[in-house]
C-alpha cells in the first residue's frame, strides 16, 4: 500500500520537526521510531520520549486508505537527507516493511505496529489558555534558557519557570549560581499561575519556534503543557516541585552601578577567559572610580589584565565571578549598553538593560 508520494524536501520537513526528541538508546525500542498515520491525503508524524510528544501534519498522502505504522526515525531521516533533491519519493507499506524509493534507489525498513506505540495521554482540561506571537515566546526562552541547570539533583531547577501574572508572561531560570528573569506584557489578563517546563522541552521549542508573528497557543494543565503553532503540536509533562522565590533573589537598592558597552565588556572577558583553566573559570573584577580592571590567572602563573574606562563614582570593590556566567548573558543580549549594579564584594551582581525593567540577570560572586 502506497503511503506517500511527494518531493524529498516536502517529506523531510515534518520528519526533521518530530525527530529532535527521539533518543537512540531507550528502554523501549519502539521509542526510537516515529509513528506515521495516513488518512487519505493527510499524513501525521508523531514522536515521543514519554515526557514530550511532537506531532505535525502534511497533505502528502497517496490514495484514500487509512493506515499507520512506526519506523526508525534516524534511519529514515538519514536516508532522505542522502537522497538527491530532484525526483519524487514514494513510501510503501507491505508485509511489515516500509519501502522508500526514488529513481533507482530503494530502501526497505523494518516496522513495528502502530498500535504498540505509547502516545502521551492528553489532559482532560486546562487551567489556563493564552497565545503569544512565536517570536515573543522564542525571545522569552532565549533570554533565560542558558541559566537552566543540567542534571541537578534539585530536579525543579532542570527547567524553566513560566509565570502568568496580571498581564505579564514571565520566564525565569536558575542553576543556583545565577538567575535570569525576562517578562513580556500582553493584552490578556491572567490569574497568577506558575509551572516548570522541562529543559529538554525548552531546547526543542527554541529549535522549532520561528521569528514570526504567527501565534502560539499555550494550554496549561496541572501536570502538562500543550503548545500549538504552525502545523505543530507539542505536549510536554511539567516538572513537579517548588521553584525558588525569584523575587527574593533579585537584589534591590544597590548604590554602586555603572553602564558599559556590552560588546566592549564581552571582548575583554573573552580575552581574560583565555588564561583561566578548565577547572577554574574565575576572573577578578576590580572596580574603582573611573575604571574597571579585569584579571585572570592560572596554575602556571600566567596572567591576563584588561582595563576599561567607565563612568563610575561609587565604592572601590574587588569581586570575583565565573567568567562563563558573564559570557553567557553578554552573548545572548542584543543591546548596545548594559547596566551593572553591585553591593559589595560578597554580594551578587545585577545585570540589566538601561531603561528596561523586563530583563534581569543575577550572578553570585566566587572567591578568588
Amino acid at each position: 500500500m502506497q503511503l506517500v508520494k511527494t518531493t524529498r524536501d516536502t517529506l523531510l520537513r515534518p520528519l526533521q520537526i518530530v525527530s529532535g526528541i527521539v533518543e537512540r538508546r531507550h528502554t523501549m525500542p519502539i521509542l526510537a521510531n516515529i509513528l506515521i498515520r495516513k488518512d487519505g491525503e493527510s499524513v501525521s508524524f508523531l514522536s515521543t520520549d514519554t515526557e514530550v510528544q511532537i506531532t505535525t501534519h502534511a497533505e502528502i498522502g497517496s490514495g484514500a486508505e487509512v493506515t499507520g505504522t512506526t519506523v526508525a526515525a534516524r534511519k529514515l531521516l538519514d536516508i532522505l537527507r542522502a537522497l538527491p533533491e530532484s525526483g519524487d519519493v514514494t513510501m510503501t507499506l507491505l508485509n511489515k516493511r516500509l519501502t522508500v524509493q526514488t529513481g533507482k534507489s530503494r530502501f526497505a525498513l523494518q516496522t513495528l505496529a502502530a498500535e504498540e506505540f505509547p502516545t502521551v495521554q492528553q489532559a482532560d482540561s486546562y487551567n489556563a489558555s493564552f497565545s503569544l506571537p512565536q517570536k515573543t515566546l522564542k525571545h522569552l526562552f532565549n533570554m533565560v534558557h542558558f541559566s537552566m541547570a543540567q542534571q541537578d539533583i534539585r530536579y525543579y531547577l532542570n527547567g524553566l519557570l513560566l509565570v502568568l501574572d496580571g498581564q505579564n508572561v514571565i520566564a525565569v531560570a536558575t542553576d543556583g549560581h545565577r538567575l535570569a528573569f525576562c517578562q513580556v506584557a500582553t493584552e490578556q489578563t491572567f490569574e497568577r499561575q506558575e509551572v516548570i517546563i522541562p529543559r529538554k522541552t525548552i531546547i526543542e521549542l527554541q529549535r522549532l519556534l520561528e521569528e514570526s508573528d504567527e501565534p502560539v497557543q499555550l494550554d496549561i494543565a496541572a501536570n502538562q503543557v500543550k503548545l500549538t503553532f504552525s502545523d505543530i503540536e507539542l505536549i510536554s509533562k511539567l516538572v513537579e516541585g517548588k521553584f525558588p522565590d525569584y523575587t527574593r533573589v533579585i537584589p534591590k537598592g544597590y548604590k554602586n552601578d555603572f553602564t558599559i558597552s556590552r560588546d566592549e565588556l564581552l571582548r575583554s572577558l573573552q580575552r581574560a577567559a583565555i588564561m583561566t583553566s578548565d577547572k577554574f573559570k574565575g576572573v577578578r573584577c576590580i572596580l574603582a572610580p573611573g575604571s574597571l580592571k579585569i584579571s585572570s590567572t592560572n596554575a602556571d602563573q600566567e596572567e591576563a589584565v584588561e582595563e576599561l574606562e567607565i563612568d563610575y563614582g561609587g565604592d572601590a570593590i574587588d569581586i570575583g565571578f565565573n567568567v562563563t556566567y558573564l559570557l553567557d548573558v553578554l552573548n545572548n543580549l542584543k543591546c548596545d549598553q548594559i547596566n551593572i549594579s553591585l553591593g559589595d564584594s560578597n554580594s551578587s551582581a545585577l545585570i540589566s538593560i538601561p531603561e528596561n525593567q523586563d530583563f534581569k540577570y543575577v550572578v553570585m560572586p566566587m572567591r578568588i
